[in-house]
């Protein structure tokens, strides 16, 4: 069942007169699991609706004529989440210290939040009844955890004997018309060379069904670090690199699109340049770390001319080491169009370690102590990623409690450079 946790103003519900902490229990005789079935029933044009009042204790059957696909006006109450039962040898939760968010302890494994938000899922906690579901409801396209095609391999990476059926999982799911776009996070000595390959050449053989394989550089925090996976080398990142470009030519020639994508992060590794747009295709796994980067780079060099005048200020642009030495040469030309003087900041992680570089983890207390070191600014930069919906840091930092140690100079959270200095 649901619990209704908000009522759209003027809707069906709110004619019904349905109560806020009601539960949706059937309809149309169905039970309601979750709220992706209700969405998924709830359009039907003749409803039968059971609603469970716990004040009283009391079942209501509503019968409902409307126009198909016109919703309730219910919002349904967040879903439990899933969790994870896999052991993976990269697992990020486990490199976590005390002190983040803590929903960051969660280790989700939820197919509803990889069709509704982007989220990877491995599909081993799935049986024959949970795949008919997102065939029947079409959930899709999902996103899918993969890492190793090779039955023996995957199950070593993620520790359970079920992770090794994902081809055959895949097939089932493409077969049925769920697309499904790929994750590989390469791990050096695992999963990485001629497994690399086979897993490409596998998901590659199941057909346009498989949307996109991604290729992303394990993460590994000072808590997890060689525990017992490594992170890679330079030379291993251009290595796969390599491989996923061959995998790119023959996509192209064969279905027009590039498939294969590596993570912002590889290239940064590699220490080779970040591909221009065209290596995107239409943006698919953006939001996954595929292509923000060049995003960034070329919204800068769109939105230059229309920087604003900020003559003789100092403003102090944060980002995580890594990202640092592509910000710098900016710097300069930025100076030119606004009059301002700017100061790139890597700041180092010493709340994850050294070994995270990404400006998405970088704890607020780790920035205010760098800024502390510093002379006071006219106004601060800070990368949006860093911050959840809440305005909290990785830290559970929030960000007023951060703008308050700062004050009275202003502090601007944004993904863009020129749109964010537009704020200050």
């Amino acid at each position: 069942m649901v619990r209704i946790a908000e009522i759209v103003p003027g809707s069906i519900a709110e004619a019904l007169e349905l109560e806020i902490g009601s539960r949706i229990v059937r309809i149309n005789g169905e039970r309601v699991r979750d709220s992706i079935d209700f969405r998924f029933l709830e359009g039907e044009p003749l409803l039968e609706l059971e609603v469970y009042s716990p004040t009283d204790g009391s079942t209501t059957i509503y019968e409902i004529e409307k126009e198909a696909g016109e919703p309730l006006g219910v919002r349904p109450a967040p879903d439990p989440v899933r969790e994870c039962a896999n052991k993976c040898v990269f697992c990020f939760v486990d490199g976590n210290p005390e002190g983040v968010r803590p929903t960051l302890y969660l280790r989700d494994d939820d197919f509803r939040l990889s069709f509704t938000y982007g989220s990877y899922v491995t599909l081993t906690n799935l049986g024959p009844r949970g795949f008919q579901r997102l065939i029947d409801q079409r959930l899709s396209p999902l996103y899918v955890s993969v890492h190793a095609t090779e039955p023996e391999v995957r199950m070593r990476l993620l520790g359970v004997p079920r992770g090794g059926e994902i081809v055959e999982q895949l097939r089932t799911l493409t077969q049925a018309g769920i697309e499904v776009h790929t994750q590989v996070v390469l791990c050096p000595g695992w999963n990485d060379g001629a497994h690399l390959d086979r897993t490409i050449e596998d998901l590659w053989a199941l057909g346009p069904g498989v949307l996109s394989l991604s290729v992303v550089p394990v993460g590994l925090t000072r808590y997890n670090l060689g525990r017992p996976v490594r992170l890679l080398t330079p030379e291993e990142a251009r290595q796969a690199l390599a491989q996923v470009d061959r995998a790119r030519e023959r996509a192209l020639a064969e279905r027009g699109v590039g498939w294969a994508y590596a993570a912002d992060e590889m290239f940064l590794l590699a220490g080779v340049e970040i591909p221009d747009a065209a290596y995107y295709d239409d943006w698919p796994l953006t939001e996954n770390g595929v292509g923000a980067v060049r995003r960034l780079l070329d919204a800068f060099e769109a939105g230059l001319g229309d920087a604003p005048r900020l003559d003789g200020r100092r403003i102090a642009i944060v980002t995580g080491t890594r990202m640092a030495a592509l910000l710098e040469p900016l710097r300069e030309r930025l100076s030119g169009a606004t009059g301002a003087q700017y100061d790139v900041i890597g700041v180092e992680n010493r709340f994850f370690g050294p070994t995270v570089t990404t400006a998405g983890l970088l704890a607020g207390r780790d920035i205010a102590v760098e800024l502390s070191a510093r002379p006071a600014y006219d106004g601060v930069l800070l990368p949006a990623e860093a911050l959840n919906d809440d305005g909290r840091f990785i830290d559970d930092l929030p960000f007023s409690e951060f703008a308050h140690r700062l004050a009275p100079t202003p502090v601007v959270a944004g993904y863009e450079l020129i749109s964010t200095l537009s704020a200050l």
